[in-house]
């Protein structure tokens, strides 16, 4: 050990201030030398942790081996000086559901690229993916330690599979396969295979198994620009996204700029619809770009904004809620009223219905054209006499959660016209084929 590393753990043994953690919050407090009088600090600063529920750990000192284990008052005494900071959890028992037989479980399924995790720590791959180990008989007692800092223990089968044992942690938190959400577990700074048994791991009663849950970054889809001129003219068409966004797919492909997030088509409009883009000399039959949220980047949008790709949300005074059965005849309709053709109604519906039939009841809504505009700047040159952007966003409703949703149930029995003002469009004028005129469609699912 080196002079300057012990002089760095000497200062902080002399230290009068500890840290307690809990979840995202750190509270600097003096140490207390009484595990009872560390434990009521404990309580003032998380007073949402019951004092009988409170469980102080740590994962700092050699002995934990990188797991975190309960501090006991048998030896606050004698590692009070070398820890910090120290976690405060709280204690809960879970029981999770009874495994399946072996020949009824179903395979893992491959972690998208697209899924974001947090990568505060350092994880490897685990070494002996297959298993080969030999298992335990019997039942193991763990402790699922997650991130927001809370511990929960549970007795399980060692036979039990790691993607059984995720997806019960799923259903006990809430989180449905088509939330957008991955549940990954680690066991000693290893990712657990997910086709493993928990058996295959040597966990010993009382282990931690560190749980993360990853939030799939949501994507901008399809939006597709259609251009409709009585003559045939060359048409410029710039894109500008703010930075909470950066382009991920478009076509016909062309350079973009400011790190992906600018870009320029220039194309020759047909009275048919059709556009011819020059550079490629491609015959399309509409511009179509997506892009990916950046949830690090911050902009300052304009006040009339009520949209923000990374953080979009609906709420029950802004959108409607229907069972996915409903979800077709309402898109038609209210596609219709916003000035969507009939090619345009049939793809959108088409290109989304997957994702949509994924859940039992759906919260959708319209995104003003002005606060679309603020967050996906588009400038068409010579200028259209009308431009129609039309963009969606939805998100799956659990059955059980309806309750939070009543005025969004009542809206969905209004007349679709509403979304005319919402939006902010002209159907007539969007309609007049003696115009010029661009259409827009795009959409994005709400994971959380």
């Amino acid at each position: 050990m080196s002079s300057s590393t012990s002089e760095t753990q000497a200062k902080e043994r002399q230290c009068p201030q500890l840290v307690l953690k809990h979840g995202l919050k750190r509270v600097m407090v003096k140490r207390q030398m009484s595990y009872n009088s560390m434990l009521d600090a404990a309580c003032r600063k998380f007073p949402s942790i019951p004092r009988n529920e409170v469980m102080l750990q740590t994962n700092r000192l050699a002995v934990c081996d990188g797991h975190y284990a309960e501090i006991t008052a048998e030896i606050w005494d004698d590692i009070i000086p070398w820890i910090h900071p120290v976690e405060v959890t709280r204690h809960v028992e879970m029981t999770l559901p009874v495994p399946l037989p072996l020949d009824n479980r179903l395979a893992p399924s491959k972690v998208n690229e697209q899924d974001s995790c947090s990568n505060d720590d350092e994880w490897y791959a685990d070494p002996n993916p297959l298993g080969q180990a030999p298992e335990c008989d019997g039942q193991v007692t763990i402790k699922l330690a997650f991130r927001s800092g809370e511990i929960q223990t549970t007795k399980i089968s060692r036979e039990m599979q790691v993607d059984e044992l995720v997806a019960d942690i799923g259903q006990t938190l809430g989180h449905s396969p088509a939330s957008g959400l991955r549940i990954l577990a680690f066991f000693g700074r290893v990712t657990m295979c997910a086709n493993r048994t928990i058996g295959s791991y040597d966990i010993e009663d009382g282990d931690f198994i560190d749980i993360q849950v990853c939030r799939r970054r949501p994507l901008c889809k399809k939006p597709v620009i259609y251009l409709y001129s009585p003559s045939d003219i060359d048409v410029s068409v710039k894109l500008s996204l703010i930075p909470e966004w950066s382009l991920s797919v478009i076509y016909p492909v062309v350079t973009t700029e400011d790190h992906g997030r600018r870009l320029e088509w220039n194309v020759r409009t047909h009275q048919d619809g059709s556009l011819t883009e020059h550079n490629s000399g491609l015959n399309v039959s509409y511009l179509f770009w997506e892009a990916e949220t950046n949830s690090q980047a911050v902009s300052k949008l304009q006040p009339v904004d009520t949209f923000n790709p990374s953080s979009s949300s609906l709420y029950d005074t802004d959108s409607i809620v229907i069972p996915v059965d409903k979800v077709t005849v309402y898109l038609d309709n209210s596609l219709k009223v916003l000035g969507l053709h009939t090619e345009a109604r049939t793809s959108f519906i088409i290109y989304w219905l997957p994702s949509i039939l994924k859940h039992e009841y759906v919260a959708l809504r319209f995104v003003p054209q002005a606060a679309f505009e603020c967050a996906a700047s588009l400038r068409i040159s010579p200028q259209p006499d009308v431009v129609t952007r039309v963009f969606m966003l939805f998100k799956g409703i659990r059955k059980e959660n309806l309750a939070n949703w009543n005025n969004a149930q009542i809206q969905a029995e209004k007349d679709v016209a509403w979304w005319v003002d919402v939006v902010g469009v002209d159907p007539a004028r969007a309609g007049d084929v003696t115009l010029f005129r661009a259409l827009e469609w795009g959409g994005m699912e709400v994971l959380i």
